[in-house]
C-alpha cells in the first residue's frame, strides 16, 4: 500500500510539474504575443500620423513629389521597350523548348536561369535609357521650381509639390 501511495504521488507531483511548465510557457507565449502586438501598434503609429507640423504647406515647400512608375508607364519609348522584352522572352522561350530536351533536371535549371539572366539584362538595358531620359526632364522641372528634393510618391504622407505631369509634358514633348 504504501508504494502505490508514493506511486501515485509520485505521478501527481510529475502530472503538476508538466500543468505548472505548461501554464509558464502559456502565460510566456501571451506575453510574447502582445509585445510583438505592441510593437506593430507603435510602429504603425510613427509611420502612420506624422506629428502636427512635420510636413510644410504644399506652396511653399522646397521638395517635390514625382510618381516614378507613372512616368515610365506613360514615356513614349515604353511601348517598343517592352515589345523588345516580349521578343526577347519569346526567343529565350523558344531557345529552351529547343535545347533542354535531353537534358537532365539540373541542366535545365542552369540553362533557366541563364535564359532568365539574359532577359533581365535586356529589361534593364532597355529601361536605363528611360530612366535616364526621366531623371533629366525631373532635374530641369525642379530646378525650374526652386525644388531642392525629389522623392517619391510612395513615400510621402503629406506636404510637397507634385511635379508628376510637368516631368510627363516635359518627356512627351508637350
Amino acid at each position: 500500500m504504501v508504494r502505490k501511495a508514493v506511486f501515485i504521488e509520485m505521478k501527481l507531483s510529475n502530472a503538476n510539474k508538466i500543468r505548472g511548465e505548461n501554464t509558464t510557457m502559456h502565460i510566456f507565449k501571451k506575453k510574447m504575443a502582445l509585445f510583438f502586438i505592441f510593437i506593430t501598434m507603435t510602429t504603425v503609429m510613427l509611420f502612420a500620423i506624422p506629428e502636427q507640423g512635420y510636413a510644410a504647406p504644399a506652396n511653399s515647400s522646397s521638395i517635390g513629389i514625382v510618381d516614378y512608375v507613372y512616368l515610365i508607364n506613360k514615356h513614349p519609348d515604353t511601348k517598343n521597350s517592352n515589345d523588345a522584352l516580349r521578343s526577347e522572352a519569346e526567343q529565350a522561350k523558344k531557345e529552351y523548348a529547343e535545347k533542354s530536351v535531353n537534358m537532365n533536371d539540373q541542366d535545365k535549371h542552369n540553362l533557366d536561369q541563364q535564359l532568365g539572366q539574359r532577359i533581365e539584362q535586356k529589361r534593364q538595358d532597355l529601361l536605363k535609357p528611360i530612366m535616364g531620359k526621366i531623371n533629366e526632364a525631373i532635374k530641369e522641372v525642379a530646378d525650374a521650381k526652386g525644388l531642392s528634393v525629389i522623392v517619391g510618391k510612395n513615400v510621402v504622407i503629406y506636404g510637397g509639390v507634385d511635379i508628376t505631369d510637368d516631368v510627363l509634358k516635359k518627356i512627351s514633348g508637350q
